[in-house]
C-alpha cells in the first residue's frame, strides 16, 4: 500500500502556480480547505481561475483570495453570499461564469470521469443557457454542459488513513467528492490522519487513488463563519406562517421534499415526526431534522442549504452533491416547495435574478425545478412597491418553464387544472376583490 506524502499547508499552497485552475470544495464553510485556502493567499498566487460552489464568505477561504485580488474568473453556482464577489463581478474586476449547482456537480463528476460532457433539461430556455449548445432528446429540450477539471483541487475531509483513503463528516461531502476526481493534483485538508487499516474499507469514501497530498489542519469555530453557531431566536409574521401551514397541508406521509430558502424553510418548523415527510437538501442530506435547541453549531451537526446547522433524524443519509443532484434530475424528489419573484399564467417561473444585477446565484433552483415531481411556490401577492407578482407572462429571466404546481402567496392559493391559472382559495382576511386587484394575470375562481 501507497504512504501519500504529508506536507504542511504553505508546502501544498507552493504546489499551485499563477493561472492555475484551482478547484475548491466546501458548502459555503462547511467541508472547506481553508487553511489551505488562506497559506494560498500569504503566497500571494495570482491569475487564477476559482471553481467551487461559492467562494466561502468575506475574508474566509476563497474570500481572502477573492480579496486580494488573486481570482481572474470565478466559476460557480452562487456568489452572492458574498458582497465581495458582486462587487467585484460589477466592476469587471473578475470574470464569472454561473452554472446551476446540480450542473457543476456533474461537470465535475464528469470530469473525474474522463467524460467530455453530457446535456441536462436543466437551464433550458433560461439565460444561462443562451450561448450553449442544445438538443432535443426524447421531446425534451437540453443543454450540453462542457465538463470541468482543474489543475489543482484543494479538497476537505474528516479522516484520511496514511494511504490517502477519506472520510467525510456529515454534510462536508458536498463538491469533495467529486473535485477528489477532477483535478490533475488532488490536495486533501484533513482533520486527523490516521494508519493505513484504521478506516474500515467500507467507511472509505474517496479511495486513496485520486489523493496526491495529506495535510493535517485542525477546525476551530472561527473557521466556520456563520455557521459556526446557532440562534434559537427567530420572529417570523402571521402572513408567512400561514403560507407554510397552508403548504404543509400539500405534504403526504413519504413524500421526499425540498424546502427552498425564505418562506419555505419555515415549514421545516411545522413538521412533526407524526407527518412522515422526508426533509432533503441539495448538499447532501436525507431525514433533516429541525435546528437544535442546545446550541452549538456546524462543528456538532450538518447544515441545510441555507448553511444552517440542524439536526439529523433516525434513518437520515449523508451523500455528496452530484449524488443528491442526481436525485433531483431522476425525479426522486416528490415536492419542492420554493420562492419565486414572479409567477405567470403559464406556470413560468422567475426566482433567481434581477434585471440590472449581475447573475451571481442560481443555486439549485433550476434543478428542482426541472427535476421535483410538484413544485410548490410559496411569495407574497405583490413586489414592496405595490405591483403584482402574479403576471400575464414573467418579464424576470426565467428559472423554467410550466413547472408550477401550486402557488400560495399571502392572499390567495392557485392552482392549473386543465392547464389554466385558476383561484382555488383566498388566504384568511383576504376579499375576492383585493386578489383582483393586486392580480394581473387573467385567471379563473374555482367552483
Amino acid at each position: 500500500m501507497k504512504t501519500v506524502p504529508q506536507l504542511t499547508v504553505h508546502e501544498a499552497a507552493a504546489l499551485v502556480n499563477d493561472g492555475d485552475t484551482l478547484l475548491q470544495g466546501g458548502f459555503g464553510m462547511t467541508g472547506n480547505p481553508v487553511h489551505l485556502m488562506h497559506a494560498l493567499a500569504e503566497r500571494g498566487t495570482r491569475n487564477l481561475t476559482f471553481i467551487g460552489n461559492n467562494t466561502g464568505e468575506p475574508g474566509l477561504g476563497g474570500g481572502r483570495l477573492l480579496r486580494n485580488g488573486q481570482l481572474k474568473k470565478i466559476i460557480g453556482s452562487f456568489f452572492t453570499s458574498n458582497p465581495d464577489a458582486v462587487r467585484a463581478a460589477q466592476s469587471g474586476a473578475v470574470a464569472y461564469e454561473l452554472l446551476p449547482q446540480g450542473t457543476l456537480a456533474e461537470a465535475l463528476r464528469a470530469g473525474g470521469a474522463g467524460i467530455g460532457g453530457f446535456y441536462t433539461p436543466t437551464a433550458a430556455g433560461t439565460l444561462i443557457a443562451q450561448e450553449q449548445e442544445t438538443k432535443v432528446i426524447d421531446g425534451v429540450e437540453q443543454v450540453f454542459v462542457k465538463a470541468l477539471r482543474g489543475n489543482v483541487a484543494f479538497i476537505r475531509a474528516w479522516r484520511a488513513d496514511t494511504a490517502g483513503n477519506l472520510c467525510y463528516r456529515m454534510t462536508e461531502q458536498n463538491f469533495n467528492r467529486a473535485m477528489a476526481t477532477a483535478a490533475d493534483l488532488v490536495i486533501a485538508e484533513v482533520e486527523e490522519i490516521v494508519p493505513v487499516g484504521s478506516l474500515a474499507p467500507e467507511h472509505i469514501h474517496t479511495p486513496g487513488c485520486f489523493v496526491d497530498y495529506l495535510v493535517e489542519a485542525k477546525l476551530t469555530l472561527d473557521d466556520l463563519g456563520s455557521s459556526a453557531s446557532v440562534s434559537s431566536s427567530k420572529k417570523v409574521d402571521d402572513s408567512r406562517m400561514n403560507m407554510a401551514r397552508r403548504a404543509l397541508a400539500e405534504l403526504r406521509r413519504g413524500d421526499v421534499v425540498n424546502l427552498g430558502i425564505g418562506i419555505p424553510t419555515l415549514v421545516a418548523d411545522l413538521i412533526t415526526p407524526q407527518h412522515g415527510v422526508i426533509l432533503h437538501t441539495e448538499n447532501g442530506m436525507l431525514g433533516v431534522g429541525p435546528v437544535p435547541v442546545n446550541g452549538g453549531g456546524a462543528m456538532d451537526y450538518p447544515v441545510n442549504a441555507g448553511k444552517i446547522p440542524v439536526t439529523a433524524l433516525p434513518g437520515s443519509s449523508y451523500f455528496d452533491s452530484a449524488d443528491s443532484f442526481a436525485m433531483i434530475r431522476g425525479g426522486h424528489i416528490d415536492v419542492a416547495i420554493m420562492g419565486g419573484l414572479e409567477v405567470d399564467e403559464a406556470a413560468n417561473l422567475a426566482n433567481w435574478a434581477v434585471p440590472g444585477k449581475p447573475l451571481l446565484g442560481v443555486g439549485g433552483a433550476m434543478d428542482l425545478a426541472r427535476g421535483a415531481k410538484r413544485l410548490i411556490i410559496t411569495m407574497t401577492h405583490t413586489n414592496p412597491d405595490g405591483s403584482p407578482k402574479i403576471v400575464p407572462a414573467c418579464r424576470l429571466p426565467l428559472t423554467a418553464s410550466g413547472v408550477v404546481s401550486l402557488l400560495i402567496t399571502d392572499l390567495a392559493v392557485f392552482g392549473y387544472p386543465n392547464g389554466q391559472l385558476t383561484l382555488l382559495e383566498r388566504m384568511p382576511g383576504a376579499t375576492l376583490n383585493e386578489i383582483q386587484a393586486k392580480t394581473s394575470a387573467n385567471y379563473i375562481i374555482a367552483h
